[in-house]
């Protein structure tokens, strides 16, 4: 576990004691962001994909990548940035992490972060996506319908944190942006997928995962499964 430290709320006064998450790099070894114990918590009033993420060096392989900055909850209701100490790398323009900071890898056993908001989805996939081998993942450019689009190279990834399951027209929502990028597009799903999505998905090519609670994708089609083996650079 990383150092803790006092966190004191602007809004309330309230103080509560923090230590950032552990992610798991590529090589397998645990990796957290160090805290800057000199700073202020600042109040979250609305997120963007930049101030989401920070980047962090793995110190057993080096490898610089990005991972979620960290937040806590107040018992009065705020959500508190925690600050971080110093970047590492510079991002690139389009906020995404520079090639050069993600060399590849060893692919280690997947290892899932508990969802509990959207934004532990967005994390997991994010994630997810990085453990099969994407790189510079970042937000995607275009909407869809419902959920949240992160891209990458070679991707389009369909985060759907919706208590239904993803209808047919998502997934060809999904597949007819990425035929615009000349991309692969995967769909995550917490609820699953109606019928009729499942077969229009298996006709396009379209990868389906299902998101359960642990954070752990499973893939539901062919096409999840071939990409599970093969990952991005099969």
């Amino acid at each position: 576990m990383s150092e803790s430290m006092a966190v004191r709320c602007p809004d309330c006064g309230r103080e509560h004691r923090y230590a950032a998450p552990a992610y798991p790099c590529a090589c397998g070894t645990p990796v957290a962001p160090a805290l800057n114990h000199r700073a202020a918590a600042t109040s979250v009033t609305h997120h963007t994909w930049d101030e989401d993420w920070v980047t962090v060096r793995c110190g057993n392989c080096g490898r610089a990548d990005q991972w979620p900055q960290p937040e806590l909850g107040c018992s009065c209701g705020t959500v508190l940035r925690v600050p971080v100490a110093g970047a590492l790398r510079p991002l690139s323009a389009d906020g995404s992490l520079d090639p050069a900071g993600a060399p590849a890898g060893p692919r280690a056993t997947f290892r899932p972060v508990t969802i509990r908001t959207a934004r532990d989805a967005v994390t997991a996939v994010a994630l997810y996506l990085r453990w099969l081998g994407y790189r510079d993942i970042r937000r995607a450019d275009q909407r869809q319908p419902s959920g949240i689009g992160l891209a990458a190279r070679g991707v389009l990834a369909q985060v759907d944190p919706s208590v239904g399951p993803a209808s047919l027209r998502d997934v060809e929502c999904l597949w007819l942006t990425a035929m615009t990028e000349s991309t692969d597009c995967v769909y995550f799903s917490l609820a699953g997928y109606a019928n009729d999505a499942r077969d229009r998905a298996d006709g396009l090519g379209v990868s389906l995962f299902v998101l359960d609670l642990t954070g752990t994708p499973q893939p539901v089609n062919g096409a999840a499964t071939e990409l599970v083996a093969a990952g991005a650079e099969g």
